[in-house]
């Protein structure tokens, strides 16, 4: 917690990625059944709901990792806040699946707002404090994940299923507010580091020749591709398996509570565990513990039928998913130079991205198949994960993941 202390403008945009995060959970639990309910749609079509959005995001990400590391920070973090809170109206508007799936368009191709926060704090800690820091922005997820998905659920239950669409339309045009007044610009324009960055981008081809970033955006691939799973069938898992006896409206809560459960996962493990755990085993290993926590999460979820034995997966879930991804981004950003931050944690949110834009699109089948399959798929995947996590734990006993070792045109 002492970062959180040295720096206010590190508590500024922890606090706007919270509203943001909280407005955005609140539809969790609610968009698959809703689109389910109101319009008919199959699980099939659902998933690829999920899918258009990650699908928007992955085409999108790398230019606004980018342009942000050109314009600035503010700009492009105001401008994909009010995406945001555009594709959330849409949604609360919609009358039929064509609105829903431009929406999820709107708010995909918009969507850099957490890329451009993690960049934001990349500029403001020094190199190592980037997990802790980064870690901070997942425990933010899980405080809006304890809110949001609670919150999402009695609303609905109470006001109907599109008053929480409406209330994440105005979280999210209130984080772009916040932006605007509250967080100074970390990127000087007329800078020649901000010259170089113009004249220098991450290419394909750079991209394909630095092999430790490649390793860590497969670890990315692979892991995302098993939560992929899980996030686009979740809410319908509840419902024909969980909450199978249950009232739509009790399960709307109890998809929200379980979600908030993984939400205080997430909370506890990034302000107790990982900053403990990185001094000691490093960022590397924490991303192999990670994985295999995650793995016992999903394999628990695949075996169960009901909510209190499904609570305790998703807390191994929330707490493999914690280890995992900030020491990952973390040893992202040390595969290039600094001027490249915002490119490369866009690149890594693409990756990601790709993942769960394949994984969403086959869930929906999978799910049909057997409704636990998508779980046990995310689990082999989890474990599949730790051999090119492995090669990135010995490069990175090497010191092969600095900068300087990469290949760049301007040297």
């Amino acid at each position: 917690m002492r970062i959180l202390q040295a720096d206010r403008r590190l508590i500024t945009v922890l606090s706007i990625v919270f509203v943001q995060m909280a407005g955005a959970a609140m539809i969790l639990p609610i968009l698959p059944l809703f689109a389910e309910r109101q319009f008919s749609m199959s699980p099939t079509t659902v998933t690829l709901l999920v899918t258009s959005y990650f699908l928007a995001q992955f085409i999108a990400g790398p230019f606004l990792g980018q342009l942000s590391d050109q314009y600035g920070r503010i700009p492009l973090l105001v401008i994909s806040q009010l995406g945001s809170a555009v594709s959330f109206f849409m949604m609360a508007m919609a009358g039929g699946p064509a609105m829903l799936f431009a929406a999820r368009l709107v708010d995909g191709i918009t969507g850099g707002n957490i890329i451009v926060a993690q960049a934001y704090i990349t500029d403001i800690v020094p190199r190592e404090k980037r997990t802790e820091a980064l870690g901070y922005i997942l425990a933010v997820f899980g405080i809006g994940f304890i809110v949001g998905p609670a919150l999402g659920g009695v609303l609905s239950a109470w006001l109907g299923a599109r008053m929480p669409f409406i209330i994440a339309g105005l979280a999210a045009a209130l984080t772009a507010v916040m932006s605007f007044l509250f967080l100074n610009e970390t990127v000087d324009r007329q800078s020649p580091v901000v010259r170089d960055r113009r004249r220098v981008r991450l290419s394909p081809v750079e991209v394909a020749r630095n092999y430790p970033l490649v390793l860590i955006l497969v670890v990315a691939f692979v892991g995302q591709f098993g939560f992929g799973m899980l996030q686009s069938t979740f809410a319908l898992y509840g419902s024909a398996v969980l909450f199978r006896t249950y009232s739509e409206q009790s399960t709307n809560l109890g998809v929200g509570l379980l979600l908030a459960v993984v939400g205080l996962g997430q909370f506890v493990t990034q302000t107790s565990l990982i900053g403990p755990m990185k001094r000691r085993f490093g960022d590397a290993l924490l991303v192999i513990q990670g994985a295999l926590i995650r793995m016992v999460g999903l394999a628990i979820l695949a075996l169960v039928s009901s909510p209190w034995p499904a609570a305790v997966s998703c807390v191994f879930f929330a707490v493999g998913m914690g280890l995992m991804m900030p020491p990952l981004q973390s040893l992202a950003t040390r595969t290039v130079s600094e001027t490249n931050r915002g490119g490369v944690l866009g690149i890594y949110q693409s990756s990601a991205s790709l993942a769960i834009i394949f994984s969403t699109a086959i869930a929906g089948a999978i799910f049909t198949l057997n409704p636990s399959l998508p779980y046990w798929i995310g689990a082999i995947l989890s474990l599949a994960v730790v051999l090119p996590a492995g090669i990135v734990l010995r490069l990175s006993r090497q010191a092969k993941l600095n900068p300087a070792e990469v290949v760049n045109p301007a040297d």
